[in-house]
């Protein structure tokens, strides 16, 4: 008997969806629910089979780290086949919904192909990744990248220590101190923690550098 329980992208239970072309690589995608709005920038190829997912902090948003790190992503990736897929939350700051969002999402991108996902979160969104991660298994999310995470709802990354974890931190964060990443990698026995001298809360002025680092580490963690 086949599985009947409903997927994430099925338990969105959307009232309707709209789409525009931005240019040639970004659809904007508004989709609406009886929870609110959820918002999809997707840059690259629908049809791409390995996908950067790239949620934000506590308030949303969707430009990320440093003032558009992952805008600079969506616009770079694509061109090593690779697609991007921004996402702005329903409720941000409730992290099961949050969460839900994320997946489902995820699971928009694997119905038109994607096979492999890195997730992506700043602050708050670090716990998003790493539950989001840690629902799939290794084969379709080998990868996590967090900024600047808490370490509240981070519980999960006990479970990704065979994954790919990378975790970005500014000394001069204020807002959530280098002990948190710091706790996260103790949790997951595992990953690469880089701590930025000098930089805040939103990985200023660090974000060349990590993107730099990303360009690179992305495809590398991502390859078949």
């Amino acid at each position: 008997m086949a599985d009947e329980t409903p997927s994430p992208l099925d338990l969105l239970s959307v009232i309707s969806a709209r789409s525009v072309a931005i240019d040639d690589d970004l659809d904007h995608f508004e989709i609406y629910t009886m929870e609110g709005l959820l918002t999809l920038l997707w840059h690259g190829p629908a049809d791409a089979d390995r996908a950067v997912v790239c949620v934000g902090g506590a308030m949303g948003g969707l430009l990320g780290p440093d003032g558009g790190l992952y805008h600079q992503l969506g616009r770079q990736l694509p061109a090593q086949g690779i697609g991007v897929l921004r996402i702005s939350y329903r409720r941000p700051n409730h992290l099961e919904t949050c969460v839900h969002d994320t997946l489902a999402m995820m699971e928009l991108a694997a119905r038109h192909g994607c096979q492999r996902f890195a997730v992506l979160g700043h602050s708050f969104g670090g716990a998003v990744a790493i539950q989001a991660a840690a629902k799939l298994d290794k084969a379709a999310a080998p990868a996590v990248v967090t900024f600047a995470t808490q370490s509240a709802g981070c519980e999960p990354v006990e479970q990704l220590a065979d994954r790919n974890l990378l975790y970005f931190h500014g000394t001069d964060d204020r807002i959530l101190p280098p002990q948190s990443s710091e706790m996260v990698r103790f949790l997951a026995g595992a990953g690469e923690l880089v701590l930025l001298p000098g930089a805040d809360h939103a990985l200023h002025p660090a974000g060349e550098e990590i993107l730099a680092r990303l360009l690179t580490h992305l495809p590398e963690v991502l390859a078949d």
